[in-house]
């Protein structure tokens, strides 16, 4: 783990003395994902004064891992651990420098900031259950909350096409990696697992066909209890195996959904 400033850096202090602690011209941007009421969903940053809207991201200090710092910066907004985080794109477009974010340093630095300079930024998703959030801003940040996936404002810099990139990576995932583990709660449906990939793929899915292919993967178990409150014939309730699942992961898999 790289070297930590002492205490933490005021906003001030980040914009004039942060290169001595943290890596210039590399940042890191986690695209964060969850589901909730049939919706996916993203978390969103809002800075400060501006009120323009942008991805959590975060610096990499000198001498820290890449992976170690997306993990850090996940942590710190939304307080999870030990979740998965997929490294999927370089952001690289010289006309990207923070110059051009409209997110002015504070009136008492003078001298030019490391801040405002061009970035190459590393881009992550991760896949968070939402129940278990509790999304926290930093310290550049009005707010820091969930926003569904179709109805994102325009985001600073090139972060809608970061965004577009993740969701991109994530469909190309599916095939490999069960999502439903991450983003949905411990019990679920099979309605309601299916409801997730389409909205992911943003498209309708054969109940059955997707039915036979998900048991197919024989990671799921069936629980002898149905979902409380629906109607008469509610549907039955399933859970991830967790001997199974990780046996599967080694084994690799193939949904074959797309």
């Amino acid at each position: 783990m790289g070297k930590k400033p002492a205490q933490k850096l005021s906003r001030r202090e980040f914009f004039e003395k942060g290169h001595l602690y943290y890596l210039t011209h590399l940042s890191i941007d986690n695209v964060i994902f969850g589901f909730h009421d049939n919706q996916l969903k993203v978390l969103l940053l809002e800075w400060k004064d501006t009120h323009r809207w942008c991805l959590p991201g975060g610096f990499i200090l000198k001498g820290e891992h890449i992976e170690e710092a997306a993990i850090r910066v996940l942590h710190q907004r939304t307080g999870l651990n030990n979740i998965y985080l997929q490294q999927f794109y370089a952001f690289g477009d010289p006309n990207r420098e923070r110059s051009k974010h409209g997110i002015e340093p504070p009136v008492e630095v003078k001298n030019k900031s490391w801040l405002t300079e061009r970035f190459v930024s590393i881009g992550y998703w991760a896949l968070v259950e939402f129940s278990k959030v509790v999304p926290k801003p930093d310290e550049f940040s009005e707010t820091c909350q969930w926003w569904d996936i179709e109805k994102v404002p325009t985001l600073i810099l090139d972060h809608n096409n970061i965004l577009e990139k993740a969701l991109e990576s994530l469909r190309r995932n599916l095939n490999d990696y069960p999502v439903g583990r991450d983003l949905l709660p411990p019990k679920f449906t099979m309605p309601e697992l299916q409801r997730m990939y389409e909205t992911i793929l943003d498209k309708q899915l054969d109940r059955r066909n997707f039915q036979k292919k998900i048991l197919a993967l024989d990671i799921l178990e069936r629980l002898n209890e149905r979902k409380q409150g629906g109607a008469h014939k509610a549907p039955f309730l399933y859970r991830f195996d967790q001997r199974k699942y990780e046996k599967a992961m080694k084994q690799g898999l193939k949904f074959g959904l797309q």
